[in-house]
């Protein structure tokens, strides 16, 4: 049972334990602490009491990002909300406040919702908490169960959407390009991703779906001939970039070594100041081993 105070207090933040704790987006932490620091907390964190050795603590159920930031701006409390809930109430409470939250990242709502399974809830239970449809909620716990780890990792590097891989994996080889074609009319895919995603689904049908140990082309990459062959490419690519760092150095040298003719010629110099260009930047002064900047 949970009991939900409507009033909030100040809590002091080093009473507070992160149970639960997340990895934060640098930037957006930043833009979260100027905007605590300038309009202030717009919405208390949730806190849950729990009697310790040391006597009253609390643990965290909602707000990390709000509470680094008051511990950012040097702060020793916190607007808090404080309920009554066990545990296992609180683990579901910080999954599905992730879960709800706009902007989170695909691949933690592939895990958050794997996390309400593993602590025996229904697939109903789960679509019911996260305001999820049924088919979304299963589709995605197949995604996860089933191994498709290219799929996976696609989503995590954000080439494809949730909702497309596990349309993917839900369908038959045979209807994937409808899936690929139906998410280009939706505006899912398209341009770059579109071409990413075909390349994807035909890398799948080929290979697998990536599961470590299955994959006998994965096993293959690591012969002393793909390795030596990976070390050679690399050399080229190196002796490659060096012939045009040498090409550039020595158009520059040419560069500098005209200029310098140039400005030693007086009807040049003659011109130059007629036009008012009688001065050089200072990088250029300092190649050219000028004294200062007016041209002499």
């Amino acid at each position: 049972m949970t009991y939900r105070a409507s009033i909030a207090e100040l809590i002091p933040i080093d009473l507070i334990s992160v149970v639960n704790p997340r990895i934060r987006n640098r930037r957006a932490f930043e833009a979260m602490v100027d905007s605590i620091a300038e309009l202030g907390l717009k919405r208390p964190i949730t806190v849950a009491k729990r009697d310790g050795e040391d006597g009253l603590r609390y643990d965290l159920v909602c707000g990390q990002g709000r509470l680094e930031a008051f511990q950012e701006l040097g702060q020793d409390e916190i607007p808090a909300i404080v309920i009554t809930a066990s545990n296992e109430d609180c683990l579901v409470m910080s999954l599905v406040e992730n879960l709800a939250r706009r902007h989170h990242k695909a691949l933690d709502l592939l895990r958050d919702i794997k996390g309400l399974k593993n602590r025996g809830y229904s697939d109903a239970e789960i679509a019911q908490k996260t305001n999820l449809s049924m088919k979304y909620v299963r589709g995605v716990l197949r995604l996860l169960e089933s191994g498709e780890h290219r799929l996976l990792r696609a989503v995590e590097s954000g080439r494809i959407p949730v909702s497309v891989a596990v349309d993917i994996a839900n369908a038959e080889d045979s209807d994937v390009q409808v899936i690929l074609r139906q998410a280009y009319e939706n505006n899912l895919l398209r341009g770059g991703k579109l071409l990413a995603a075909k390349r994807l689904v035909e890398a799948r049908q080929k290979h697998g779906k990536g599961q470590i140990g299955t994959d006998k082309r994965q096993r293959r990459s690591l012969s002393v001939e793909s390795l030596l062959r990976t070390y050679q490419n690399d050399v080229e690519k190196k002796q490659v970039l060096l012939r045009k760092a040498t090409a550039t150095r020595n158009e520059l040298m040419f560069i500098t070594e005209a200029l310098r003719t140039l400005l030693n010629d007086e009807n040049f110099v003659t011109l130059l100041r007629a036009e008012g260009l009688a001065s050089l930047p200072k990088k250029l002064t300092d190649r050219l081993s000028l004294r200062t900047g007016e041209i002499q």
